[in-house]
């Protein structure tokens, strides 16, 4: 019984002090994930608790599980409209950007470490795949906003590209201790089976899991362990027939979360600590199987691969990735840089150990450096990273309340409140003039605890406001209602004045355009024009040129573009031009004059 309380005692302390030290290092922007392992190996054989580990199995399973579950909270989050605008570049760095990445590092570490060079592309498989741990806790901790395609892009491809990781480790694997057994077919077949299965037994099971919760009406914290031992339950089943349960139980998140009825918003705050749970408690284990002086031995090659890794492989996969697609060199920049290292390579690299191949310590301790760098150099710069290749969205405050309304259709309805703040853009308007976003309704006016009348009410600092809005709209909101912020950067410089996306864009084009529309062009509103002229769905900051105008969508709703930015010509060249456009116009106009 003594060894008993002394390991729960010990397991509470650890615990404890990994969260109070992470809350306290994060001011610094250290992730808490490296708290977590640092604390793990503090606690380790080399450090002052001790404690010698070394169960590579229970590692194995409880990275596993952690996986899992950080995988169906991130895929509950993710929104099936993101996809709109994500899918087909994170397909690509989850494919073709691991492969590249995996290849560079292999033949970079073969050489580096002189080791064989099947052990180094084992090396660069391992390391290859970005972090779905790592990336979805740095994206909620960092509390910066990136634009809606980047931060899509990181998460889609941390969620999905674990199948083409593991493919690659275990195939490798396979190809040293059994090339006999390999061929060209049984390696497409279960490249296939990866992919194919996990996705569509991810689908199935996720729409079957996501109608028995709509069904079962419980309290949010038995919801919130409903949900993860489904998630559970379908990442073992895929596994269990050789698809990617990574993938499978990422993509039934998804369902699960874009069901309207399926969880709630205390269910989703309940999963978050469930994901917390899973990370703190992976890295900490993690961090205590390690042997910090091993590390010590292979710090300079290991220090080697990490930055070729983080400056070089990464870098132009990500730049070869996502040449068909429309991305600026600031969103490429950031992408490479964003590509943490995190629990998979550390998970990936229990293979070889429990496969008892040779030199398979040397992987895992490699592994595990180039994690510790990646967390250390890129997790610590995020913020910085952002701001250099201006990927930044303005920051805005959030309601005092919002619960999604059930039984709404995409994109889905929420009841808001806000606190009217001194010197917004609407103290001192009628709550009847003002001007929301599309769909959305004041409904309530709360003054002093008392409900007025909306009829000719005048907004005051202090009043409670309550909204009904499409969650999208959280940002144009909080600039209304609470104290005028720096407006975005789309707000600042890249338009002279705003116009409807319905407007014609041969009107626009008329008085300043600097070429002639095409027949095809004629017809078309700057919307439609806009859409067609973007390789990928645009988000809100996107900026085209079209008959040489500088047009800008500064409002979406859902895919709908229904405002734009017009950035009018510069230079005398160009103001000639338009007096001339305008001149014309005129002439043609019933009772135009001959002045321009």
């Amino acid at each position: 019984m003594e060894s008993i309380d002394h390991a729960i005692l010990i397991g509470a302390v650890v615990m404890t002090l990994g969260i109070v030290v992470g809350a306290f290092s994060a001011r610094f922007g250290v992730p808490f994930l490296l708290v977590f392992l640092g604390v793990g190996m503090l606690a380790g054989v080399d450090g002052p608790g001790g404690i010698r580990f070394s169960n590579t199995w229970l590692s194995f399973l409880v990275g596993n599980i952690a996986l899992a579950i950080i995988l169906l909270d991130g895929g509950l989050r993710t929104r099936f409209a993101t996809f709109r605008v994500a899918l087909r570049p994170s397909l690509a760095l989850a494919t073709l950007g691991v492969v590249i990445t995996a290849g560079l590092v292999g033949a970079f570490a073969t050489w580096v470490l002189k080791i064989d060079w099947k052990l180094g592309l084992l090396l660069g498989a391992i390391v290859g795949s970005t972090d779905a741990a790592a990336v979805f806790s740095l994206l909620n901790s960092s509390g910066i906003r990136l634009k809606e395609r980047v931060a899509s892009v990181l998460e889609i491809e941390s969620g999905i590209n674990d199948p083409m990781a593991i493919f690659l480790t275990l195939t490798l694997i396979e190809w040293i201790t059994a090339p006999q057994s390999l061929s060209a077919g049984a390696l497409a077949w279960r490249l296939v089976v990866q992919f194919g299965v996990g996705g569509a037994l991810g689908v199935g099971l996720g729409y079957c899991l996501a109608n028995v919760l709509e069904r079962v009406n419980v309290g949010e914290g038995l919801q919130a362990i409903l949900v993860c031992s489904g998630g559970a339950m379908v990442f073992a089943i895929v596994q269990s027939v050789g698809g990617s349960g990574f993938l499978a139980v990422y993509l039934a998140g998804m369902i699960i979360g874009n069901r309207e009825r399926a969880v709630t918003a205390d269910t989703m705050r309940a999963m978050d600590g469930m994901a917390w749970l899973a990370q703190s408690a992976m890295f900490l284990l993690l961090g205590l199987l390690v042997t910090p002086h091993r590390i010590w031995e292979v710090a300079l090659p290991a220090a080697a691969v990490a930055l070729f890794l983080m400056c070089v492989a990464r870098p132009l996969a990500v730049w070869v990735s996502l040449l068909p697609f429309r991305f600026s060199a600031g969103e490429k920049g950031f992408l490479a840089w964003m590509g943490l290292r995190g629990a998979v390579p550390i998970v990936l690299s229990l293979f070889p150990l429990l496969q008892g191949m040779e030199d398979s310590g040397l992987l895992f301790r490699i592994a595990f450096a180039v994690v510790l760098a990646s967390l250390l150099c890129q997790g610590t710069t995020v913020a910085l990273a952002a701001r250099l290749a201006r990927v930044l969205r303005p920051a805005y405050t959030e309601p005092l309340s919002r619960e999604r309304l059930q039984g709404t259709r995409a994109p889905s309805l929420e009841l808001m409140q806000f606190l009217v703040a001194a010197n917004s853009s609407v103290e001192n308007l009628r709550a009847d003039q003002l001007e929301l976003p599309p769909r959305s309704r004041l409904m309530t006016v709360a003054r002093d605890g008392v409900l007025v009348s909306l009829d000719q009410v005048i907004l005051r600092a202090g009043d409670a406001v309550s909204v009904v809005a499409p969650g999208s709209t959280v940002p144009l909101l909080s600039r209304l209602f609470l104290t005028a912020a720096r407006p975005p950067a789309w707000d600042q410089a890249s338009h002279d004045f705003l116009l409807s996306g319905d407007a014609f864009l041969r009107d626009v084009a008329a008085l300043y355009g600097t070429r002639a529309l095409t027949p095809a062009e004629h017809a078309l509103t700057l919307e439609n024009a806009m859409l067609a002229a973007f390789p990928s769905p645009p988000v809100e900051g996107d900026a085209v040129e079209i008959a040489g105008l500088r047009l800008t969508v500064t409002r979406m709703d859902g895919p709908r573009i229904v405002q734009v930015g017009l950035l009018l010509p510069r230079g005398p060249a160009a103001a000639d031009t338009a007096k001339d456009r305008l001149w014309r116009l005129r002439r043609k106009s019933p009772g135009a004059t001959d002045h321009a």
